[in-house]
This record gives C-alpha cells, structure tokens and sequence, in this order.
C-alpha cells in the first residue's frame, strides 16, 4: 500500500469553509476474502467553498467511488460524510434524495438527458422535478452564459456533443446547487469542445463562486482546478494547490508507479 505523501505547489490561501466533508470513509465491494474490492481504505478530505477540487488517479483507484459517495449515490461502509453541514450518511432514501435535489448538482461524461425533452426543458427539470416553479431571470441568464440561447428549443438528437454538456452544466447550476460534482466532463468530447466546456466550469467557480468537485483522467482538465487530489489503492497519496498540467502528469506518473 502507497504511504500518504501531502505535497503543495504553491502556498495555500486563507482556508475556505469546508461546505463537503469526509471522514475515515471506506467503501468495500464483494464479500471479505479474495472476491472483496477495497475501493477506498479510509479516506478524509474537506472541500472548500467557492473552489474547484480536481480528483484524478489511475484506473481502479477509488476516484469514481469517491464522488459517488460524497454526491449521496453511494453509501460508505465505515466514515462519515456531511455536506452544508448534514451528515448524509445518517439519512434515509427519501431524505437523501431531498438533500441531493437541493444541495447537489450533477454533470455526466455522457450528458445523461433526456431525448424527449428540449434543452431549456432539460435545464429545468430539477426544479419541475422539486415541485417549483423555474426563476425565468435565472434560467434566460445561465442558458445565455453556457451558449444555449438560440438552441433551446432543440432536442438532444438535434445538439452537438458540446452543446448537450452545455445543457448538463446549465441543469446542475439551475437550482443552485451547494456543490457540483462533474464526472468526466469532457471524456466524450474533442479537444477543442473540451476547451470551451472547462472554460465554463471554471466561469461557474469564478463568476457564480460554484464550488465544484471533478474528477477527471486528463491534466489539462486538473490545471483549470485549485486543488488537485490523486487517489491510489483508495487513499489520497498526493494533493497539490493550483499546478501546471506539466506537474500534474508527472504526479499522475508518481502515484501510477507499482
């Protein structure tokens, strides 16, 4: 097992409140034995608010299941996990939906919208979905930020890769979410479209002071984050401060080593 090593590319900035927790978290696949996968062996991490936290790691490390149990669609056997202050691992199904309906906003690699829908009725579902009705200063003001004004009316069958993400970045942000977990948002996406997407979710953090949580295989997508942590054999073994993705690939190199 990779001892924890804590390294900073640069110094830190008075710290921001913590706005998503985790303690001690383990999460354990299968049965104990040899069929048991230890995904994550005690992890804990703070995220701060108004920054955005890149999660990277080589295949089978634990950076999936991760922020599936710090988003509340999954649940750790061991630890604790708060988000705005609630421990979601205390709730029931139907309060932890609540929670992830009013604190948390969602971005798939492969947009996951839905083909029947338009895309001003895609960004709104959260909100139809919470019973309210969908601030229109709001939703015109977000859909004219991430480029989608002339392309509302269009299904998902009728928008380019890009232009669906941006609708799944505009759905997150619609209800205003206490944190954004972003799942490989530019996996499925050329360079260049992957270009203007990380834009945009770095606006999200600079503009809106969106706390956001990626995780991502690609250094040039970690380099738009303020903090990059790397996870090996379910653990955080490096966290670096704003880096290069020069730095950021030889990190994943390190971490990577047998």
């Amino acid at each position: 097992m990779k001892s924890v090593l804590i390294q900073e590319s640069q110094p830190q900035e008075p710290p921001s409140q913590a706005l998503v927790t985790a303690t001690d978290v383990t999460r354990r696949y299968g049965v104990d034995g040899d069929v048991c996968v230890k995904a994550l062996r005690g992890v804990s991490l703070d995220v701060a608010g108004g920054k955005l936290t890149a999660v990277m790691g080589p295949s089978g490390s634990g950076k999936s299941t991760l922020m599936h149990i710090l988003a509340g669609l999954d649940r750790p056997n061991e630890g604790e996990v708060t988000i705005a202050g609630t421990d979601i691992t205390e709730l029931g199904d139907t309060e932890l939906t609540k929670l992830r309906r009013e604190h948390i906003g969602f971005i798939f690699q492969f947009f996951n919208l839905l083909p029947i829908l338009t895309a001003e009725e895609n960004v709104v579902l959260p909100i139809k979905l919470a019973g309210e009705k969908p601030d229109r200063e709001w939703v015109d003001e977000l859909t004219k930020k991430v480029g989608l004004s002339d392309r509302l009316q269009h299904r998902p069958s009728e928008l380019s890769g890009g232009q669906q993400q941006r609708v799944a970045i505009a759905r997150a942000l619609v209800s205003r979410p206490t944190v954004m977990f972003a799942d490989e948002p530019t996996g499925n996406l050329d360079s260049t479209t992957s270009g203007e997407i990380l834009e945009l979710l770095r606006d999200s953090v600079t503009s809106l002071g969106q706390t956001t949580v990626m995780v991502t295989h690609d250094a040039h997508a970690a380099a738009i984050a303020d903090r990059v942590l790397f996870l090996a054999d379910g653990l955080i073994v490096k966290d670096l401060g704003r880096s290069s993705a020069h730095d950021i690939i030889e990190a994943m190199e390190e971490v990577s080593r047998p």
